[in-house]
């Protein structure tokens, strides 16, 4: 299973790469034209904040992709800002189970399970400040877009896997739903460098239930960004 998710992972990111690259060639006919306005990123997660003991491991990943209105602000649409709407999809893989206990969800260590996972599934919405070299005839140009992500969380579940058994606990109610974060997408031509900072833990008032140590997670996203016409 897991050589599935891999094998569909790496293909969705051969797929969108070559969607990406092919783009190249079509060359915008209007002055006033606009760029870069569907995106689609792929990072690795990590965890920020952690107590002792807790650790990652495997593959924390994530995929996001949407729609960003351009608005340049000057003739040569150097620069400008982006307003969009989008969707993500992020995992954190680690040892720390949560389970419902005595009528309350409860985060414990463990290293027995073949995979421990939490996924998040979210509506985001960015909001950038853009810089860019691109003119009409050249679609390779530097650029540099820094803002803040706003995004509400509509689902979340814990995934523990035990050799052939799966436990799944939900419960959005213990999530902060409402997230902010920091992002910065910058590169030339293709590839881009992205990462995204959050301001705000993922858990409501989350404790460790050996220790009482508070779980202030919060997340750091660092991976690649394609923008496609």
């Amino acid at each position: 299973m897991n050589f599935l998710k891999t094998a569909v992972f790496f293909s969705a990111f051969a797929f969108f790469s070559s969607a990406v690259c092919s783009q190249e060639t079509l060359l915008p006919t209007n002055e006033n034209y606009l760029e870069d306005q569907l995106y689609f990123g792929l990072t690795y997660n990590t965890l920020l904040y952690k107590p002792e003991g807790v650790f990652q491991n495997g593959l924390s990943y994530g995929t996001q992709f949407g729609f960003v209105k351009d608005l340049p602000f000057n003739k040569k649409r150097s620069i400008g800002a982006g307003i969009g709407v989008g969707f993500a999809h992020t995992t954190f893989n680690q040892n720390l189970r949560l389970q419902k206990a005595s009528g309350s969800y409860q985060f414990q260590i463990s290293d027995a399970y073949n995979s421990n996972r939490y996924i998040f599934n979210s509506l985001e919405f960015p909001l950038e400040f853009r810089w860019r070299t691109s003119t009409l005839e050249k679609y390779k140009f530097w650029r540099v877009y820094t803002g803040l992500t706003l995004s509400y969380v509509l689902n979340f579940k814990a995934q523990h896997v035990l050799d052939a058994k799966q436990v799944t606990v939900t419960n959005t109610d213990m999530v902060e739903r409402f997230q902010y974060a920091l992002s910065l997408s910058a590169g030339y031509g293709t590839w881009n460098f992205y990462a995204s900072y959050a301001l705000r833990p993922l858990f409501k008032e989350a404790h460790m239930e050996s220790t009482g140590a508070p779980l202030n997670f919060q997340s750091l996203r660092i991976g690649l960004m394609f923008y496609m016409l």
